[in-house]
């Protein structure tokens, strides 16, 4: 009986509505949004690092140019990741025969937040 009712039409687009490709976007945009807030936030922790390194140990500043090349190389990755995400959307079709689910999206969105939950975690451990 199940297999007769995911088969219906009715069925199929409640799975994959027109609106499923706005909640794959908002992934999308957490993508760059959140890495390229964490690259901020990173570029700012590491410049303070090395002015107050600068102040008691000038001879080593070199070495703390690293982190935030490093924070710099985080805000590219979540691009990197928008893209890819971006291009697997597919578009939705005028007669509603959309390849998008709802799934897929929820899953795009909590992936980077998932991204941004784990950045976090691994600062509480310092």
């Amino acid at each position: 009986m199940e297999r007769f009712l995911l088969d219906s039409p009715s069925m199929s687009m409640a799975q994959c509505p027109s609106w499923a490709v706005s909640i794959g976007y908002l992934g999308v945009s957490a993508a760059v949004v959140f890495s390229n807030w964490g690259s901020a936030w990173g570029t700012w922790k590491s410049g303070v690092s090395l002015c107050h390194t600068g102040i008691r140990h000038p001879g080593s500043i070199m070495k703390n140019v690293i982190p935030i090349v490093m924070a710099g190389v985080i805000g590219i990755y979540g691009l990197i990741v928008a893209v890819i995400l971006a291009q697997s959307i597919s578009k939705p079709s005028v007669d509603r025969e959309n390849q998008y689910s709802l799934y897929t999206a929820f899953a795009h969105v909590r992936s980077q937040i998932n991204q941004k939950n784990q950045k976090n975690q691994k600062k509480s451990f310092f």
